[in-house]
């Protein structure tokens, strides 16, 4: 048994008082020279007169002593914390002070089983009847292209800010992140429509002020001036603008392109939505533009940029996988 360093030092000091007690000192004198009182010398010179060393032992605590299960305090964090503390979920400083445990052993348990009550993640099921088929048909897209033809996955990223901040920003330094005033300033929107190659990972975009079936159709006709001798296998998802008659008469004149839309409440299918999330993050999140025209210009600055390094990215799950996924993209990148 490993004592601890509270034991050792208690043990230390009986010790002294049993070897000062045999240089012959009084209880008084002893009790100043160890800094405790007159009766705990006499007690502890009684107990080593009766019991030897052993008397210098601590004795057994009366009651259990306290265990602190990992399972127990687990089984606790998993059901709602009680209305009185007025919270959705628990910390663990306040599910220490409910179970009379520290906060860092609730933490240990929370460790030892994966448990991380402050994050929060989000999902939705799609109800679409053709749910199995569509996920069938556009992860063997993914899985298996079609020989002599081009897979595009195609949507809209709309209503992108051209935000502006009041001051200019600080520039990251040794020691310091970059920094930016809290508030800023309004410049409209633009709608950034964009056409991933699976295959490449090359993209062909197009930002307009709008995204109405109008400019879908625009940009559809952009995506095949790019791809004017191939046939193209299209993955959108259900957007009301991607089936709008215009749209559907236009497809049907130019019967080498083919439509596959995702299920219902499942564009977390279409690859594109991968990309939106990179220059979301890139280029779009931390910039500040002084007006639409120069958001467009940024924007079409990072596809060229993009272009210019592109790569796949490679589906990993089965279409039987994919159905009774989580709702994130089983997708890594081609370069790791």
């Amino acid at each position: 048994m490993v004592r601890s360093s509270a034991g050792r030092a208690g043990l230390a000091q009986r010790a002294r008082i049993v070897l000062l007690a045999a240089d012959g000192e009084s209880n008084t004198a002893i009790a100043e020279k160890v800094g405790v009182s007159r009766p705990t010398v006499i007690g502890w010179r009684e107990r080593y007169a009766a019991s030897g060393l052993a008397g210098l032992e601590d004795e057994p605590r009366s009651g259990r002593p306290r265990q602190h299960d990992h399972r127990s305090i687990v089984a606790a964090t998993l059901k709602p914390p009680p209305k009185k503390y007025g919270v959705t979920h628990w910390s663990s400083r306040l599910l220490g002070q409910h179970l009379r445990i520290s906060n860092g052993t609730i933490a240990k348990a929370w460790r030892a089983y994966g448990i991380a009550p402050w994050r929060v993640e989000t999902f939705k099921f799609s109800t679409d009847p053709e749910l199995v088929a569509k996920v069938t048909d556009v992860v063997g897209l993914y899985l298996a292209p079609p020989e002599n033809a081009i897979v595009l996955c195609i949507d809209e990223k709309s209503q992108i800010q051209a935000l502006d901040r009041t001051a200019p920003m600080l520039p990251m330094q040794p020691g310091l992140p970059e920094r930016r005033t809290h508030d800023y300033k309004r410049n409209g929107t633009s709608t950034l429509f964009a056409a991933l190659e699976v295959a490449t990972g090359k993209v062909t975009a197009a930002c307009k002020p709008r995204h109405r079936h109008q400019e879908f159709l625009a940009f559809l006709k952009q995506v095949a001036r790019a791809y004017p001798h191939d046939e193209l296998h299209l993955v959108m998802d259900n957007y009301a603008a991607h089936k709008k008659v215009e749209v559907r008469d236009w497809l049907a004149a130019n019967p080498r392109i083919h439509v596959h839309f995702t299920p219902t409440s499942g564009s977390w299918l279409n690859l594109v939505e991968v990309w939106f999330g990179i220059i979301e993050r890139q280029a779009i999140h931390r910039g500040t533009f002084h007006s639409v025209k120069d958001l467009n210009a940024k924007i079409r600055a990072f596809v060229d940029g993009w272009n210019d390094r592109c790569h796949p990215f490679v589906w990993t799950k089965t279409a039987d996988g994919s159905r009774h996924g989580s709702g994130i993209c089983p997708v890594r990148s081609a370069r790791q």
